[in-house]
C-alpha cells in the first residue's frame, strides 16, 4: 500500500510524540528507593540536617519506643535527652513529649519538634507545644506553648514549615481543619481559616490496601516555597491543593472574610499525606493510595517519580537544602511489619529538568 506524503508526515508526528512522551515517562521515573532506616514501631516525621543527622518521632497511638529519636547507624536515641521522652500520667506534659507528630530542620539548621499532644481524640491540658533546638549544643532554645484557641481539644496540629528570614512558622491542624500562624519574634499564634473548605476534608472513599477506607482528615501536608512568599496546604482526605500568600497569613488587620479571599485553587491532585518544595522548585507529594510519590512544577500537572510497594503509606518528607530527599512510611491500614525511611536517588543517566 502507498501512502501519500501527507500521511506519511502525519504518522511520522504521531511516532515521535510516542516517542517523546515514553522518553518524558522515562525522565520521571529514573529515581529509585534506598532504604536508610528501619524500625518495628510506627513512625511519621523525619527530619535530617545539613551533617546529615536523621531524627524520627513516633506519635502516640499506640506503645512507642521514645517519641523523638536520632538514628544512629540505625539504633534509636532518645532525643534530645530521655527526659523529655518519658512521659506519663504522673508526669507533667509541659516539660515531656506526649504525643510529637513531626519533626522539621529549618534553613538555618535548626531542629523543631511539634508536640499536638492528643491522645485518644482529646488534648491534654495545656501541653500541645513546639520545640526549636540547636543541634550544635542538642539543648533545647524555645518552647512555645498553644492555648485553647489555637489547639482546642479536638485539635490535632499536624506538620510545620518554618520561614527563617521572617521568623514566622506555619502549622496544619487536622483534628479540625485549620492554618495555625505564629509570630517567633513575639511567641504570638493565631488559628486561622477555621471555617473555609480550603482546610476541611473532601467527603470521597480513599482505597489503601485493597480496602475501601471512609474517615475524615483536614488540613494536613504544606510546603513553603523557597522564597517565602506563598504557603502550599491540602487535606488528606482530598485531592483539591490550595495555596494563600505568606503575607495575608502575616496580615494582623485582615478579617476572616478578607483571608479567604485571598485563597487560590491550585489543582486536582491526589490524597496524600505530605507536600513538600525541592530547591528547584518542584512540589512533591507522598501518595497514600499507590505506594508512590508524584511531582509537580507548580502549573503543570503531577508526574510520576517512583512507585514501589514498600512505600506503604509513605508519610512525610525530609528535602535538604542541597536537595536530598528523605520518606517515611507509617504503615496506616497495612499490617504489622517493617517501618522504612527511604532516600530517593536519582540514576546516573537522569539530570535535573
Amino acid at each position: 500500500m502507498k501512502y501519500s506524503r501527507l500521511q506519511f508526515l502525519f504518522f511520522t508526528l504521531l511516532l515521535s510524540l510516542f516517542f517523546a512522551e515514553d522518553k518524558n515517562f522515562c525522565q520521571e521515573n529514573s529515581f529509585y528507593l534506598e532504604g536508610v532506616a528501619s524500625s518495628e514501631h510506627r513512625w511519621t516525621g523525619v527530619a535530617v540536617s545539613e551533617e546529615g543527622r536523621m531524627f524520627v518521632n513516633f506519635p502516640r497511638w499506640g506503645t512507642i519506643p521514645l517519641s523523638v529519636a536520632e538514628v544512629v547507624n540505625n539504633e534509636l536515641i532518645p532525643y534530645p535527652n530521655n527526659e523529655w521522652n518519658t512521659w506519663s500520667a504522673s508526669t507533667t506534659p509541659e516539660d515531656h513529649f506526649v504525643c510529637v507528630q513531626s519533626v522539621y530542620v529549618d534553613k538555618n539548621n535548626y531542629l523543631w519538634i511539634l508536640d499536638p499532644a492528643s491522645i485518644r481524640g482529646s488534648v491534654v491540658n495545656g501541653s500541645a507545644k513546639l520545640l526549636k533546638v540547636d543541634l550544635q549544643t542538642d539543648s533545647i532554645i524555645k518552647v512555645l506553648y498553644f492555648n485553647d484557641d489555637v489547639a482546642p481539644l479536638s485539635s490535632y496540629l499536624n506538620d510545620i514549615r518554618v520561614d527563617t528570614e521572617l521568623n514566622y512558622a506555619y502549622i496544619t491542624c487536622s483534628g479540625m481543619g485549620a492554618i495555625i500562624v505564629i509570630d517567633l519574634n513575639t511567641g504570638n499564634s493565631r488559628r486561622l481559616l477555621t471555617d473555609h473548605h480550603s482546610t476541611k476534608a473532601e467527603d470521597i472513599p480513599l482505597t489503601i490496601n485493597g480496602q475501601t477506607i471512609n474517615f475524615v482528615v483536614h488540613s494536613d501536608g504544606l510546603a513553603l516555597t523557597n522564597d517565602g512568599t506563598e504557603l502550599y496546604y491540602k487535606a488528606l482526605t482530598g485531592r483539591a491543593l490550595y495555596k494563600i500568600s505568606t503575607s495575608a497569613l502575616r496580615d494582623e488587620s485582615l478579617s476572616d472574610n478578607e483571608l479567604e479571599y485571598e485563597v487560590v485553587f491550585v489543582a486536582e491532585t491526589i490524597p496524600c499525606d505530605a507536600i513538600e518544595f525541592d530547591p528547584n522548585g518542584y512540589l512533591y507529594f507522598t501518595s497514600i493510595e499507590d505506594n508512590s510519590i508524584y511531582r509537580m512544577f507548580p502549573g503543570t500537572d503531577l508526574s510520576l517519580v517512583v512507585t514501589d510497594d514498600r512505600l506503604k503509606w509513605p508519610d512525610s518528607f525530609s528535602i535538604t537544602q542541597t536537595g536530598d530527599i528523605y520518606v517515611t512510611t507509617s504503615r496506616i491500614y497495612f499490617p504489622q511489619g517493617e517501618h522504612s525511611v527511604f532516600k530517593i536517588e536519582r540514576t546516573s543517566a537522569d539530570t535535573e529538568q
